[in-house]
């Protein structure tokens, strides 16, 4: 027996109280779905015969009121040929014709009204399934993502994290170690620019010194004179 052992079983079902119990929520909606799948199978098939049914009813029940007619025409016929006993016995045909006619009717209503019941339950289970479905979308997206969060969980736990944290200050300390290095060449050696800069700059000193010089020799010579004269 499956899960729905009838179509109102499948209808007032409570999937969230059968995937609460389940031990497998994920292989509990597979199995709902596939017994609502089928049993939507077995219900539009039986709405296709029962359809199919209708419709051969109702060519019946056409071809006995056409032979009621018929038969009304021919006993009219036997009367205007003063044949009364053919018109009684065509009017008793047509009885029957007619009687056969309202009891295909009475087939037809019921048949209609089964018919009406299997499109509602169609739509019913349609619905279910539907629900179904994205239940099952919802289920497999949390066990998607709880799993996810379990490798990272276990990633962390296990220390690669720290490890890999550890690696990266390793190969920070070693680019300063290098930088440092560069640095420190870059301050001993000199470029071309700076020897001449320095150059440049020894010329404004020997410049500078030398009209010092030439300053202070002026500033002596009168004072020299004024010792003479005195």
């Amino acid at each position: 027996m499956g899960i729905f052992s009838r179509f109102t079983d499948i209808v007032n079902s409570n999937i969230n109280a059968l995937l609460d119990k389940a031990e497998d929520p994920e292989k509990m909606v597979r199995l709902i779905i596939q017994e609502m799948e089928d049993t939507l199978v077995e219900v539009r098939s039986a709405s296709a015969k029962t359809i199919a049914n209708k419709k051969e009813i109702a060519s019946q029940i056409s071809k006995m009121e056409a032979d009621a007619a018929d038969w009304q025409n021919k006993a009219e016929f036997a009367l205007s040929k003063d044949r009364e006993d053919l018109a009684r016995s065509a009017l008793q045909e047509k009885k029957k014709s007619q009687e056969a006619a309202d009891v295909l009717t009475t087939e037809l209503n019921a048949v209609e009204e089964q018919i009406s019941k299997l499109q509602d339950e169609i739509v019913q289970l349609q619905e279910k399934l539907a629900d179904a479905k994205a239940r099952q979308k919802t289920i497999l997206m949390r066990q998607k993502t709880a799993s996810s969060r379990l490798e990272v969980r276990k990633t962390l736990d296990s220390g690669k994290i720290d490890e890999a944290m550890g690696r990266f200050d390793q190969y920070e300390r070693k680019i300063d170690d290098i930088e440092s290095q560069v640095e420190s060449y870059d301050l001993d050696k000199k470029t071309l620019q700076d020897e001449f800069a320095e150059l440049e700059a020894g010329d404004k000193i020997n410049d500078e010194l030398e009209a010092l010089k030439a300053k202070m020799k002026k500033a002596d010579k009168p004072a020299a004179k004024t010792a003479k004269s005195k």
